[in-house]
């Protein structure tokens, strides 16, 4: 069976996809970030994009983008499941974003070993423009 791209809401009718979304971020390195199923609910509320993977109707993979709409856009998070990459399916969920909003420069932090060889085989450039201020600053 195909992958299929969805979006995800924080719409009660995708609370179990919700739930399936936060268990692969947290087995995949994103527990210190998520702290609770209620606060992945809540960056679903607030994020302008948010797609799942799914594959024989299990989630697979997932990714967040904060954008206007127009002129700019952040991806936040991306996750695909061990057992599925390389097949596509990141590549398919940052195409989802960017389709959501086509005409915005989208950014992102490529700090996940191996990640910014796989978002430059999807056309981004490493930038010397862009700045950051830490959390912790």
């Amino acid at each position: 069976m195909q992958t299929e791209i969805c979006r995800l809401t924080a719409d009660e009718h995708d609370a179990a996809y919700r739930q399936a979304a936060y268990e692969l971020l947290q087995q995949n390195g994103w527990a210190h970030r998520i702290s609770s199923l209620e606060q992945f609910t809540a960056l679903v509320n607030a994020s302008a994009c948010n797609f799942i993977a799914l594959k024989d109707g299990q989630v697979i993979g997932y990714i967040r983008g904060i954008t206007d709409g127009l002129s700019n856009g952040y991806i936040s998070m991306l996750v695909v499941d061990p057992a599925y990459r390389k097949q596509g399916v990141g590549r398919d969920l940052v195409q989802a974003v960017i389709n959501s909003a086509p005409g915005a420069t989208w950014v992102l932090r490529a700090g996940h070993e191996g990640s910014a060889n796989f978002f430059e085989k999807l056309g981004f450039e490493i930038s010397t423009m862009a700045m950051e201020r830490n959390r912790n600053s």
